[in-house]
């Protein structure tokens, strides 16, 4: 168990891993080089590691990690039994080396993110901030799809009231006791980067500039990014059922006035109506009945998942 020591803090950096082969060990060096730098100028202390994660892989991530342990006294790791997810090996890295650390970053393997700005984070929190948000600097690098959808993403998910930072995903430095609370969260649909925000405690931001992935690929395609923005909204926010409401009682007036139209025209004028006036209707209210019955269907998927209790992750085995 590591002891509280605002001098040299012990840092834990949690990297979780899918199908890394061609990037673990070359992470572990950029990793390595940036803690011995941390220690030797007595910024944190020499009990700091580095944590990986295995979600899972099918590769030779695992034994690569093996190897690194060996040649590493640094180096823990843990395997999942199966591939829970980013979000799930996350949480399993932080909460199994929470008593170990004072601190903990976690950072993806493919190390896109600035390890430079790790010193930065260390800084931050010798200042006493207990959450260090990594933030991206601007998205020159990335395609114009990739900027509108990410734009979107964030737009729609503070539009429905979910607290989130802006172009952050979840390269940060969290304090021990963060992550204490964070343990009461009990929810089995994780989404790490709106649960942060919601706990509270002295927060502030560090700026970087994304990189290219420098081998393999990336485990997040669109479809997935499109799942992940959906989990983030059901697990957060009510707006989509409300406007579902919203959009019911303002057709219902509608009706009310078509039905006066369609009285009065008849009476009136003595016109019959076309199938237009008819089929029209028909299509907009087949299709919010639709959308209404998906909606409902996510939220009543995700209670599903909680009252069933699973575990989020099962560790198949430590390597301390």
């Amino acid at each position: 168990m590591a002891t509280q020591n605002s001098d040299k803090p012990v840092l834990g950096i949690i990297v979780p891993c899918y199908n890394e082969e061609d990037v673990v060990a070359q992470t572990f060096e950029a990793l390595s080089s940036v803690q011995q730098r941390l220690i030797r100028k007595d910024k944190i202390s020499a009990e700091s590691f580095i944590a990986f994660v295995d979600d899972g892989s099918e590769d030779r991530t695992w034994e690569l990690i093996e190897d690194l342990r060996d040649k590493a006294m640094c180096v823990k790791a843990l395997k999942l039994a199966g591939n829970f997810g980013h979000q799930n090996a996350l949480l399993s890295g932080l909460f199994t080396f929470l008593e170990e650390a004072d601190c903990l970053i976690s950072i993806d393997a493919d190390l896109q993110d600035d390890i430079n700005v790790i010193e930065t984070m260390v800084d931050r929190f010798h200042e006493a901030y207990e959450v260090v948000y990594g933030v991206r600097r601007s998205r020159e690098n990335d395609t114009l799809f990739k900027k509108l959808t990410a734009h979107c993403f964030y737009e729609l998910m503070q539009k429905m009231g979910v607290k989130i930072i802006y172009n952050h995903a979840d390269f940060r430095l969290t304090s021990r006791r963060v992550l204490t609370e964070l343990q009461k969260y009990k929810e089995v649909n994780l989404f790490l980067r709106g649960l942060f925000p919601i706990i509270g405690f002295k927060s502030t931001q560090v700026l970087y500039d994304r990189k290219e992935r420098q081998a393999g690929y990336s485990k997040y395609p669109l479809r997935k990014m499109l799942g992940f923005a959906l989990d983030g909204i059901t697990s957060f926010s009510i707006k989509p059922l409300r406007l579902l409401t919203v959009a019911g009682f303002l057709l219902f007036l509608t009706s009310i006035l078509l039905s006066f139209y369609a009285i009065l025209s008849y009476i009136l004028i003595g016109t019959v109506h076309g199938w237009a006036s008819i089929v029209l209707p028909m299509y907009l209210l087949g299709g919010l009945q639709l959308l209404g019955i998906g909606i409902i269907g996510e939220y009543l998927g995700k209670i599903y998942k909680e009252v069933k209790q699973r575990p989020r992750y099962i560790i198949e085995k430590e390597l301390r």
